[in-house]
């Protein structure tokens, strides 16, 4: 809860990252930072499309708003989380759009970014 009684909800931007190859970003507030994954394929379109996520280091967060010439917001708004395990983190995120739940799977060397079947 904030100090006025109103829910905080933590923040996401996902980047359109032009350099050194096209890819997007994706980053989440969590515990005053933003956990970033690099993700080259981009989203995932469908339900089951996997992409692969790789983890890069938490960022600042004057992320949330940051362009340059190589890097703009593609989306932003804010984040829930519906399950968490040491291996796979299932959330939603409230952009610009309609919400979309994707599924953050941990592999023995990187991530796997999906979106679920079962949709808000």
């Amino acid at each position: 809860m904030g100090g006025d009684g109103t829910t905080v909800r933590p923040s996401f931007v996902l980047h359109d990252h032009r350099r050194p190859t096209h890819h997007l970003d994706l980053r989440l507030e969590e515990d005053g930072v933003l956990r970033s994954w690099a993700l080259p394929r981009g989203l995932p379109g469908r339900a089951g499309d996997r992409r692969l996520a790789v983890a890069v280091p938490d960022h600042d967060l004057d992320h949330l708003a940051y362009e340059d010439d190589d890097k703009s917001v593609a989306d932003t708004g804010w984040w829930e989380e519906h399950s968490r395990d040491e291996r796979r983190l299932v959330l939603t995120l409230h952009g610009r759009g309609a919400p979309r739940r994707y599924a953050l799977v941990r592999t023995s060397r990187d991530w796997l970014l999906l979106l679920t079947t079962q949709q808000p």
